[in-house]
Order: C-alpha cells, then sequence, then structure tokens
C-alpha cells in the first residue's frame, strides 16, 4: 500500500478559486487534504485564485485532485488547462465537466436519450422581458422553481407559488447568470445518488433521502445548520432505490462522466416516478456532504475514498511516450 501512495507522487489539491462557491470549495478541499495527508500522500493546497495554473507544472505536481466547485471549476474550463499542462486529474474531462455544469444543456442530452426529467423553459436575456417571464407559469404550471444553469449549492433559487413572484425570481437568477433556467416543480422526497468509476464499471452508491424543513434545502441549511435529516438507507422500496441507481448510472454515462459524480432526482409522490434534476462533476466533500456519506455507507471511509479518487485521476488523451 505504501508504494502504491508513493507512486501517486506529488499532488495538489485545487481548491477555492472564484466562483460563488468558493467558501464551500474551500471547506471541500481542507478535508481532502487531511485525508490524502492522514494516508501518506504528498498533497499540497493549490488555490487557483492566488496563483497560476502554470505553477503546478513547475513545482514539479503529477497530480491533481479538483476540490473545485461550480465555474471554472467543474466546467471545464479547469480541465482543459490540465490537458494542455498533461497533468493526470480527478473526475470527469473537458466535454462531461462543461455539458453537466450547464443544466439546460444536461436536460437536452437525457431528453434525447430518453431519461426523465421535469419540463422546463429557458429565458436568455433577451426573453426575460415581463410578457416572456409571464407565459412561463402557463407553459409549465406553477408551483416552479426557477435557477440559475450554470450555479451549484442552491445559489440563486427561487421556488415560485403565483405570477407575481416571477419577475423577482427571474432577477435574482440572472444575477448569477444571463441566462435563466425555470423548472417544472415535483412534489416529492429529494434523492441523490453518487457514482463512481467510468463506463461499464461505474457503480452507483446507496440513494441518499434528504428532509429538509419546509422543503428549504437551501445553501445555509446545505452547510451550515445540522436540521436536514439524511436517510441512507434511504428508506424506499427495494424496487425503488435499484430504479434510481440505474437512472443515475444511465445519466452518468449519457454524458460521458467519469471517476465520480453525484445525481440529484425528485421521487413524485403521486406516482413514485424519478426525475434527474442535475450531475454534479465536482461533488462536495465536506463535513455536510452527500457522497461521503454515501460512500460509508457501502464501507468506504472518506480517507479511503479520496484515495481512490485519485488513483482513479487520468486525462482525456493521455500524454503519449516521448518518440526515441
Amino acid at each position: 500500500m505504501k508504494a502504491e501512495i508513493q507512486s501517486l507522487g506529488k499532488v495538489a489539491v485545487l481548491m477555492g478559486g472564484r466562483s460563488a462557491e468558493r467558501e464551500v470549495s474551500l471547506m471541500s478541499g481542507g478535508g481532502v487534504l487531511a485525508a490524502l495527508r492522514s494516508q501518506g500522500v504528498d498533497a499540497h493546497a493549490f488555490d487557483p485564485a492566488e496563483r497560476e495554473l502554470n505553477e503546478l507544472k513547475r513545482e514539479g505536481f503529477q497530480r491533481v485532485f479538483i476540490a473545485l466547485h461550480g465555474r471554472h471549476g467543474e466546467d471545464g474550463t479547469v480541465q482543459g488547462a490540465l490537458e494542455l499542462l498533461g497533468i493526470p486529474y480527478t473526475g470527469s474531462g473537458v466535454m462531461a465537466s462543461a455539458i453537466a455544469m450547464d443544466k439546460v444543456m444536461t436536460k437536452r442530452v437525457w431528453v434525447a436519450e430518453g431519461l426523465p426529467t421535469p419540463r422546463w423553459q429557458w429565458l436568455a436575456p433577451e426573453r426575460q422581458a415581463r410578457e416572456d417571464v409571464m407565459a412561463v407559469p402557463d407553459a409549465i404550471g406553477l408551483p416552479l422553481i426557477v435557477k440559475p444553469p450554470r450555479e451549484g449549492s442552491s445559489i440563486g433559487i427561487s421556488k415560485v407559488s403565483g405570477y407575481s413572484q416571477m419577475q423577482d425570481a427571474v432577477s435574482l437568477a440572472a444575477q448569477y447568470d444571463p441566462d435563466v433556467l425555470c423548472e417544472e416543480f415535483i412534489e416529492g422526497i429529494e434523492l441523490t445518488c453518487p457514482v463512481l468509476g467510468e463506463g461499464p464499471s461505474a457503480r452507483a452508491l446507496p440513494v441518499i433521502a434528504i428532509e429538509a424543513p419546509e422543503g428549504k434545502y437551501d445553501f445555509q441549511n446545505k452547510y451550515y445548520t445540522d436540521v436536514v435529516q439524511y436517510r441512507v438507507p434511504s428508506g424506499l422500496a427495494p424496487e425503488e432505490e435499484a430504479e434510481v441507481q440505474r437512472l443515475t448510472l444511465a445519466a452518468y454515462r449519457t454524458l460521458g462522466c467519469r471517476g465520480w459524480g453525484r445525481a440529484d432526482l425528485m421521487l413524485r409522490a403521486r406516482d413514485r416516478k424519478p426525475f434527474l434534476l442535475e450531475m454534479n462533476t465536482s461533488p462536495g466533500m465536506t463535513g455536510h456532504s452527500l457522497v461521503p456519506m454515501s460512500a460509508r455507507a457501502a464501507g468506504i471511509s472518506y480517507e479511503q475514498l479520496c484515495v481512490q479518487l485519485l488513483q482513479a485521476a487520468t486525462l482525456d488523451t493521455p500524454a503519449k511516450p516521448a518518440q526515441a
């Protein structure tokens, strides 16, 4: 095991960054850094908001654990930079990261593949005039969810119950993204399901059911309170759990994800039908985070999880051996 750890070389844990999720990323990265070091990995913190990425090459880093969240972290941009630098990294590659970060593009791919996701309307900047905004509830019904399509951690999200709330909800989302996604609200149980691996060998971990007070699974409750209840085992019927895992794996593979990821879903109360909401390609690794919780239920410790993810670090196009 010691030789395996040493073979990982000098490792950078990318954390912080410039996105709206910087704060969460620093918590995730701190946890990962401590876990890797506890296992003997030569791991170092690296904040791209404070240092140029080309310093990774100059300082001899051989692998990167991406603990960044949001833009310039899980949207394909840092992945592309690491491809150019030739440094293997954790998680999905450039294309899968870019698509999964954009909830509108993700939905288009899933719908094309026949995977269930709530109905939606996309409001580009030129379609955010009052008459366009007020037409959305007519198309997908009320209540509905309004969100920025390229943010995470519930940032900029509103639940809209009446026409009078629409304009404020769109204005809030537009503070974080010029495009706005309006989505049918699914009444039911909020679920999340992590995945480890790639392609046919990818496996879904135990499903987690999330119970937030008054359904408010927002930024504050996600990271700074203990009022949210997480159930793992989920309490779903075995066939329901299996179907959520099957759907999650299909969604993950369809987007071309690798390494790890986490799908968020809703199980509709009236007919127990699951709907895919989004795929996270650089999930949180904080004390409140869901992938470590699910992994623990599957018998994988936080430390083992971090090492396993690091060992799977790779490139879209692995470097070719130098020609003699």
